[in-house]
């Protein structure tokens, strides 16, 4: 069985919008929150912050943890966990260089994000902005008691939902 491949998302919604990524992945361009992986001695927390500024631009504050979701890509059987949060929005840096992957920001309604399904990076594209909406939120204490996360892996696929 290939390693759990450990990430964290931001759903950021202002304004009407949801901020989303349109980047190079898996050998196509597809949409997704910003999100990527925790460096090594980083909270979940920090790692969406660096990463929502990393590949949008945009500063957050990370407010509630939305969910744990765990995703099986059904070619390669990579197991993908993902740990997601809502944040909310501060400030855009226009002039910042952006990550090699990525191809641009948008600011995207709800609907114009379910029209784009076909090239969401995972299911849990559209099922985390579901579950923002439908008010799903998480005890910080879930995560927090399983710090370091890499050490854990197997706790928090216990409580992920699948995909």
């Amino acid at each position: 069985m290939l390693p759990t491949d450990l990430t964290v998302a931001a759903v950021v919604y202002y304004e009407g919008r949801y901020l989303i990524v349109e980047e190079r992945a898996m050998s196509r361009v597809v949409f997704s929150q910003p999100g990527g992986h925790i460096e090594a001695r980083e909270s979940p927390e920090d790692a969406v912050v660096r990463e929502v500024l990393e590949e949008t631009g945009c500063k957050v504050i990370v407010d509630d943890m939305i969910g744990v979701y765990l995703w099986i890509h059904p070619q390669t059987r990579q197991q993908f966990l993902r740990i997601v949060y809502a944040a909310d929005f501060v400030e855009q840096d226009d002039d910042r260089s952006l990550d090699e992957a990525i191809v641009a920001r948008h600011w995207m309604s709800g609907a114009d994000i379910e029209a784009v399904r076909t090239r969401h990076r995972s299911p849990a594209v559209w099922r985390c902005i579901k579950d923002f909406e439908a008010g799903r939120r998480e005890s910080h204490a879930l995560i927090s008691s399983m710090v370091p996360l890499e050490h854990n892996v197997e706790r928090v696929l216990a409580r992920a939902d699948l995909l």
